[in-house]
């Protein structure tokens, strides 16, 4: 495994309360293809200094160096691709402090679609999602200001503020007749990228967020809580990757990790030193190789995408969901010295058998659609079982051992349809390997 430079940032969009690296494409080329030259473009730099002295000059308003040429260098960074950008000090603190799974906001990663702020996904357990906000939704209005024209850095700076006080927001939803409103009150927000629970005697759930710089950690012991409440080894295990929209590299390659005893988990390509990067699994699966079903939608991007791909290419795991988002790229994120940094894409990433996931995604094994289901209206009908009759023999060998009775396995029907088609496909799994 080559050794990294800097920090790895995979995420796909901004996190209310911090500038979070985004997904894009290399910048080796120009969009001819041809190579970019090293030498200074005088005739441009000169066009440049130009505009510069018209600006000073003629603009209504006076306005500083300063910024005018921290504007220029963020148009410069924005012009490479959606997720390049320029993090003055307080954004590049915001951005340490969002992969550590703290910071403050409203909940939800978002990027920018056709001028329009656009949910990639709200974070679990945050305002936002308390609020109702789904991926997909397009934000067009904070408060009374409409949201086209703004940049997405200064639509989030809006989206921030003090713990308590209150937003408006503006939203225009798939199937919606009318935009909807949600006045949502800012937070500081914890996020707590691990959760698990058992879905059935033998098969447990662990649900990952976003990928943060301890979720590594936290794997393994939500794995090893599984395994005790179990009181043994599981059947098999759900990996919920939904709307989780990526976040550090190396918390994507442990989680690989976890589950793969050997090769190639992923690998980036770049022009810089030390783009170049293969990481391979170590000799050991922390649930001793029981079959996994791993959740995805179009919200599972970056980070999500490499472990979908990895466990995918070893075929470690059946995916099953939605075709997932399509980030392919890595940012690196550079400190300047003053105090600023930018955050640059530097490479590609592949998976294990060569694939760029770039404005691809990962299929699924087994595709799912966005379904809602409802339970029929019980009618006054009831069909008469055996244990209905009179004088029926007793059955001394008591109840099956599950989790699951027939009101919690209609709940999870209804409430989660594809980690309910996960928990039956696992159990087909386990019934044709036991016979």
């Amino acid at each position: 495994m080559l050794k990294k430079k800097n920090v790895l940032i995979l995420s796909l969009g901004i996190i209310l309360g911090v500038v979070v690296g985004n997904c894009g494409s290399v910048f080796a080329e120009k969009d001819s293809g041809e190579p970019v030259s090293d030498t200074l473009p005088f005739e441009d730099l000169r066009t440049f200094t130009e505009i510069f002295g018209r600006i000073k000059r003629d603009y209504v308003e006076p306005v500083s160096d300063k910024k005018l040429l921290e504007d220029a260098i963020r148009g410069m960074l924005s012009g490479l691709d959606p997720h390049s950008a320029y993090l003055v000090a307080d954004e590049y603190q915001e951005l340490k402090e969002g992969t550590t799974g703290q910071f403050g906001g409203l909940g939800i990663e978002v990027t920018m679609e056709n001028g329009f702020i656009k949910v990639v996904s709200p974070i679990d357990d945050t305002p936002a999602q308390k609020a109702g906000l789904k991926a997909g939704d397009l934000i067009v209005k904070l408060d009374d200001k409409p949201v086209k024209g703004m940049s997405l850095g200064d639509a989030v700076k809006m989206m921030r503020g003090e713990p308590g006080s209150k937003i408006l927001l503006t939203v225009v939803r798939e199937g919606a007749e009318t935009p909807l409103k949600f006045t949502i009150a800012r937070d500081i927000i914890k996020v707590k990228s691990v959760k698990n629970k058992m879905l059935d005697k033998g098969y447990g759930y662990v649900r990952i967020s976003s990928f943060q710089s301890g979720t590594g950690d936290n794997l393994e012991e939500s794995l090893a809580a599984l395994k005790k409440e179990n009181g043994g080894n599981l059947k098999g295990l759900v990996l919920d990757l939904r709307n989780n929209p990526g976040g550090v590299l190396d918390a994507a390659v442990k989680v690989s990790d976890a589950f793969l005893t050997n090769g190639l988990i992923v690998y980036t390509e770049g022009r810089i030193e030390n783009s170049e990067m293969r990481f391979n699994a170590a000799p050991d699966d922390l649930i001793d190789g029981a079959p996994i079903v791993v959740l995805i939608n179009a919200g599972s991007a970056s980070a999500s995408e490499i472990v979908a791909g990895a466990l995918q290419d070893h075929k470690r795991a059946i995916i099953m969901g939605e075709k997932s988002f399509g980030k392919g790229s890595v940012q690196t994120i550079l400190p300047t010295t003053n105090g600023a940094a930018i955050k640059l894409t530097t490479a590609r990433y592949f998976t294990p058998s060569g694939r760029s996931i770039q404005a691809e995604g990962i299929e699924p094994d087994i595709g799912l659609a966005r379904v809602k289901l409802e339970s029929l209206e019980k009618s006054d009908f009831t069909p008469v079982k055996e244990a209905d009759l009179s004088g029926h023999l007793q059955n001394n060998k008591g109840k099956a051992n599950t989790l699951l009775d027939d009101k919690a396995k209609e709940d999870l029907d209804v409430k989660d349809y594809a980690l309910s088609e996960a928990l039956n496909l696992l159990k087909g799994i386990s019934i044709m390997k036991a016979r």
